[in-house]
C-alpha cells in the first residue's frame, strides 16, 4: 500500500470541508475583533503588576473580553489555574456544599476528575470527603444522552449538574451546543436553581456559540487548549453568571480576595494574542481531525467522530485494537514532533489517571494539547486520542510514519 498516496487523496477529498472551516474562523475572529475594539485594547494592557496582582488593568480588560465573546455575565482568566481540571475543581468546590449532590449527566467523567469527586483516592479533600454526594447517568448503548432518564433525574438535593462537553477517554460523541441547550432546559424545568456547569475543555471556537450563550450557568476550560491559541504558557478560565464566577475565584484564591487577586507575571500580551490566534489554531486542529478520521476509516479502523461530520471538539479517536499499535502510533507522533523528537514514549502511570498512559506530545508548551498530541490509556479497546494541530500539514507528515508503524504491529 502506498501510504503517502492514500493521505494525498484524502487531503483532496477534504478540501471543501477545509474551506467551510475557514469560513467559520472568520465569524469567530470578527467577534474577537469587536470585543477588542469595544474594550479599547492597547499596548498598555500588556503590562502587568506584581505581588498580590491588585488593579491589573490588562487582566481586568481580558476578563471583560472573554465574557463578551462567550455571552457571559462575567469571566476570570488566570494563569494561576494549573490546568483545566484545576479550573473545573475550583468551580465545583466554589458552588457545592456539604449534603449537596452533583449529577453527571453524560456518563462517567474524565479520568482526572475521579479523585476530585472521590471515586478514587482517600483523605485528600475530595468532594466526597466534604459530604458532597455524586451520581451519574449512564449513556444509552449507542453512547448518547439518555433523555428519558434525564427528564426525571433532578432531585431536591441536586445542586449542580456536570455536563462534560468533550468525549474525554470515552467512545461517545462529544456534545453539541444544541444538545447542551436541550440539557439546560430539561434541568431547569425540574429545578430552576440547579446549577448547569459545563467542562468546556477542547470545545471553544468549535461552533458559533459557547455553552454560556445557551443558558449554561458556569463553564471552565484550559488556556493551553483552544483559547490560548497555542502560545499561552499556562492557565485557565471560568465564565458564566457573575456570582458563580466569583465563588470559583474564591476557591482559586480565598474568600475575601476572589477575582481581585492574581498577578499575571507579564503574560498579558500572550493572553491577548493567544485569544486572537485561537480561532485559526482551532480550525487547523479541526482539519487535522478530519484528515486522521478519513485516512484511518479508509484503512478499516473505527474512528470517532467520522470524517466529514461537523466537529464538536478537537479530539479524534481511533480504535487501534491492541496495545502494540497504540504504543507504535504514539512513538511515531513523537518522532515527528518539533520538540523532543528523540524521546521514546512508554506506557506509565500519570497523576490523576487510573490506567497507565502512553503519551506523545513534543510541544513547545508542556502539555499543550492544542498543538498536537496523541495519547491513550493502556486498556481495551486501545483507543488513541489525537488532539490539536497548529498546521494540518504537520499532521499529514506525522500520519505517514504512524500508519507505517502500526502496519508492522
Amino acid at each position: 500500500m502506498n501510504v503517502d498516496l492514500l493521505i494525498e487523496e484524502a487531503e483532496k477529498k477534504l478540501l471543501p470541508t477545509f474551506a467551510q472551516i475557514d469560513r467559520q474562523v472568520k465569524q469567530h475572529l470578527q467577534k474577537i475583533l469587536i470585543a477588542f475594539r469595544d474594550n479599547r485594547v492597547g499596548v498598555h494592557h500588556f503590562s502587568s503588576v506584581s505581588g498580590y496582582g491588585h488593579d491589573d488593568l490588562g487582566r481586568e480588560v481580558l476578563d471583560k473580553i472573554f465574557a463578551q465573546i462567550f455571552h457571559a455575565e462575567s469571566a476570570a482568566v488566570r494563569v494561576q489555574f494549573v490546568s483545566g481540571t484545576h479550573a473545573i475543581a475550583s468551580c465545583l468546590y466554589g458552588i457545592l456544599r456539604p449534603n449537596d449532590e452533583m449529577l453527571a449527566i453524560a456518563g462517567h467523567p474524565y479520568d482526572t476528575l475521579e479523585e476530585v469527586i472521590g471515586l478514587r483516592g482517600e483523605g485528600q479533600g475530595s468532594l466526597r470527603d466534604f459530604g458532597i454526594s455524586y451520581r451519574e447517568l449512564d449513556l444509552t448503548p449507542e453512547g448518547n444522552i439518555d433523555w428519558e432518564v434525564l427528564n426525571t433525574a433532578i432531585k431536591p438535593k441536586t445542586k449542580l449538574v456536570l455536563i462534560q462537553r468533550s468525549c474525554g477517554y470515552s467512545w461517545r460523541s462529544s456534545l453539541s451546543i444544541a444538545q447542551i441547550e436541550k440539557i439546560v432546559k430539561i434541568v431547569k424545568q425540574q429545578n430552576p436553581d440547579t446549577v448547569c456547569f459545563v467542562d468546556n475543555c477542547y470545545g471553544e471556537f468549535i461552533e458559533n456559540l459557547e455553552p454560556t450563550a445557551v443558558g449554561v450557568d458556569l463553564m471552565a476550560g484550559s488556556l493551553i487548549k483552544n483559547p490560548g491559541g497555542t502560545i499561552v504558557t499556562a492557565g485557565g478560565y471560568v465564565a458564566g453568571k457573575e456570582d458563580l464566577v466569583e465563588k470559583a475565584c474564591c476557591r482559586l484564591t480565598s474568600p475575601g480576595i476572589g477575582s481581585s487577586g492574581g498577578a499575571t507575571f507579564d503574560q498579558n500580551r500572550l493572553l491577548f494574542q493567544g485569544l486572537f490566534l485561537a480561532p485559526q489554531m482551532v480550525a487547523e486542529a479541526m482539519k487535522s481531525s478530519h484528515l486522521i478520521a478519513l485516512v484511518f476509516s479508509e484503512l478499516g479502523y473505527e474512528v470517532n467522530p467520522l470524517p466529514f461530520v461537523p466537529r464538536r471538539d478537537i479530539i479524534q479517536g481511533v480504535k487501534l485494537g491492541n496495545p502494540d499499535k497504540l504504543v507504535a502510533f504514539c512513538r511515531s507522533i513523537q518522532r515527528n514532533s518539533p520538540v523532543g523528537s528523540y524521546l521514546d514514549p512508554v506506557p506509565a502511570p500519570m497523576a490523576g489517571y487510573e490506567s497507565n498512559l502512553v503519551m506523545a506530545g513534543g510541544t513547545f508548551i508542556d502539555g499543550s494539547t492544542s498543538e498536537f498530541s496523541a495519547d491513550g490509556p493502556l486498556r481495551e479497546p486501545y483507543i488513541v486520542f489525537c488532539q490539536g494541530g497548529t498546521h494540518w500539514t504537520h499532521i499529514s507528515i506525522a500520519l505517514s510514519e504512524a500508519i507505517k508503524a502500526i502496519m508492522e504491529n
